[in-house]
């Protein structure tokens, strides 16, 4: 695993904003197909609780082991065959968006996908869980005051009950963490998603992966802060025309033209999302693409 100058961070950022340079219908259709089926647990939820009444606690619990499931299952294989889509776009290779549903085939590792995904979830729940029970016990409660002040109708800054100790201790650690295990995932998944390592040794890639490049990372964690903040800045007031011009004629009419706006922003979000990904794990983990550019990856030290 490579470990890259802090400059890497900025790197990845912009190339995951140009990803849809060489081969834009695949990279955008590819994402619209995965934004497709990452709603479809919504839409059952919807259908379940609005078109059939399904409003049980039962109900309830089912529809979230679904989604639990669904995640688990169906969206690693999905989301390794869009890194394949953009590894072939990102090489100059001819590809399609509906070849992120190839990984699907026997042989192409959806196996291996599912497993480090549960695995990697496991981990996650283990240490997030033991972060609260350690340094902020009082945190669950406090939050089940929050939604019952909330029910009731008084969630006022005056009425919340005051924050537990070791909030403050939860949250920063909690976000060290994210960061650390996100470019862990990134490099993980991309191991058994591109390549043909094993999910063992993909983990070990991933953990030592993010260590070796903590300090680019949260470069990286900066700028996406300040880019999702322009984003939101811009289709908030984009939304806010459209939904003055749309009153004009109906208040329907608002809807049916913010709903577009929305999408888009929801899509180009995936594409750099992902294209960050993508990049983290080929500079990081030295993927095809990383070793053919002559070694000017701004690498530090091996």
């Amino acid at each position: 695993m490579r470990a890259m100058g802090p400059g890497a961070g900025w790197r990845w950022m912009m190339q995951g904003i140009n990803l849809g340079r060489n081969n834009p219908k695949a990279i955008f259709g590819g994402a619209a197909l995965l934004l497709l089926v990452a709603l479809v647990p919504t839409f059952v939820q919807l259908v379940a609780q609005l078109g059939l009444k399904m409003t049980s606690m039962t109900a309830m619990l089912g529809l979230a082991g679904f989604s639990l499931l669904f995640s688990l299952l169906v969206m690693p294989p999905v989301l390794g065959g869009y890194l394949r889509v953009i590894d072939a776009s990102e090489n100059g290779r001819a590809t399609r968006s509906t070849a992120i549903f190839d990984t699907f085939k026997a042989g192409q590792g959806a196996p291996r996908m599912i497993a480090l995904a549960v695995v990697m979830a496991v981990i996650a729940i283990a240490v997030f869980g033991a972060i609260f029970a350690i340094f902020g016990p009082g945190i669950f409660s406090w939050y089940m005051q929050v939604l019952s002040s909330q029910a009731a109708g008084g969630a006022t800054p005056a009425t919340l009950p005051e924050l537990p100790a070791g909030f403050g201790t939860v949250v920063g650690l909690s976000i060290l963490f994210g960061l650390f295990f996100q470019g862990a995932y990134a490099v993980a998944f991309g191991q058994v998603a591109l390549t043909e390592r094993g999910v063992g040794g993909a983990m070990s890639d991933g953990f030592v992966g993010a260590l070796k490049n903590l300090l680019p990372l949260l470069v990286l964690l900066v700028i996406w802060l300040v880019f999702a903040l322009i984003l939101v800045l811009v289709v908030g007031l984009l939304v806010a025309l459209l939904g003055v011009i749309g009153a004009l004629v109906h208040p329907a009419m608002a809807v049916v033209l913010a709903a577009p706006v929305y999408l888009a922003f929801i899509l180009i979000l995936y594409v750099v999302i992902f294209g960050v990904m993508y990049h983290v794990w080929r500079d990081v983990a030295g993927g095809e693409s990383a070793r053919s550019d002559g070694g000017n990856n701004n690498v530090v030290a091996a």
